[in-house]
């Protein structure tokens, strides 16, 4: 199969049909092999029923649903799972992104000179302060955080091969920084296309304000774990021997004091380098226990999906 596009949704009942014979059009026209996949993320409106009534005359479209909403980053992860294609497009359902952008970034991949081809949605139709101006300083820093030169990082028009797909775990938040998670496993040859940004037709954005707090926590979380999180003994260690090695200079200077300096001077227990001295080697045997802690969970710990499929159309 050429092309396998995952569309992950919520509650977009108005723009599905539309979004799907368009995206029929454009993918017919090229004569590509593919199939179109919706992650229905726990809809309460009537998305899955138009989404069951496309399945049934249209054999290339197949669909997830879960049972509750677990978030986007676990709705393109069992995308991910169920996808064929030997070129992999995510797009969100909303009709903010373009189909006609999917045959471009899909002959990207086929040249052979990109692993990952993320989308740019260079002029956007959203509020300034809301979403442009907040979208701009997130992308900055996860930019100079993880050294992936994109300027739009969770732009939901994205292309892969599909081993790139089967290598990545989506979980969490993670979606901000598929890219990211790219990176790390290995495939570095991530480019970027410029591609047309639209208005919304139907509904209402399902993110607030809160994603951006929660966009720069996963930051931080997908920063310590892209350098530690194979290896995590490596930086709590680091942490151990630093509070151990200053404990233990504490403590000397309290002897070496005690005994041959003032030996007639105040008890050690009572001058507060002993308690500086104290708190450090506790602290540097804690970083050490975090840190063995930490290995053995990651060696032993089976990797499992996080959520729960509810119904499944077209799909073994």
């Amino acid at each position: 199969m050429d092309l396998s596009v995952v569309i992950p949704l919520l509650n977009e009942e108005g723009s599905i049909a539309e979004l799907h014979q368009w995206l029929v059009k454009v993918l017919e026209v090229r004569e590509l092999s593919y199939e179109i996949i919706f992650i229905d993320d726990g809809s309460t409106d009537q998305s899955w029923s138009i989404i069951q009534a496309i399945a049934k005359t249209d054999p290339n479209t197949k669909a997830v649903r879960f049972q509750k909403n677990y978030g986007k980053s676990q709705a393109l992860h069992a995308g991910f799972l169920k996808a064929q294609g030997s070129v992999v497009v995510t797009m969100d359902a909303d009709l903010q992104d373009n189909p006609e952008e999917v045959p471009s970034l899909y002959q990207m991949i086929q040249t052979g000179k990109y692993d990952m081809v993320s989308g740019w949605k260079k002029k956007r139709f959203d509020p300034f302060f809301g979403k442009n101006l907040p979208s701009k300083l997130f992308n900055y820093a996860a930019r100079k955080t993880s050294k992936v030169a994109l300027h739009d990082f969770n732009c939901g028009l994205k292309a892969y091969k599909n081993e790139v797909v089967k290598a990545i775990e989506v979980t969490g938040d993670m979606h901000r920084y598929i890219p990211v998670l790219v990176s790390n496993a290995g495939f570095l040859k991530i480019g970027e296309k410029v591609v047309q940004h639209q208005a919304r037709k139907y509904g209402t954005t399902k993110f607030g304000s809160e994603r951006f707090i929660r966009g720069f926590l996963d930051l931080i979380t997908i920063s310590f774990l892209s350098r530690f999180g194979k290896r995590p003994m490596h930086f709590f260690g680091s942490l151990g021997v630093l509070m151990l090695a200053l404990g233990f200079l504490f403590s000397a200077y309290l002897g070496l004091d005690k005994l041959w300096i003032h030996p007639a001077g105040r008890l050690i227990t009572e001058r507060p380098q002993f308690y500086i001295a104290l708190t450090a080697m506790i602290l540097g045997s804690q970083f050490f226990v975090a840190g063995f802690l930490g290995e053995l969970i990651l060696r032993s710990k089976p990797q499992r999906n996080n959520y729960l499929i509810k119904e499944v159309l077209n799909l073994d």
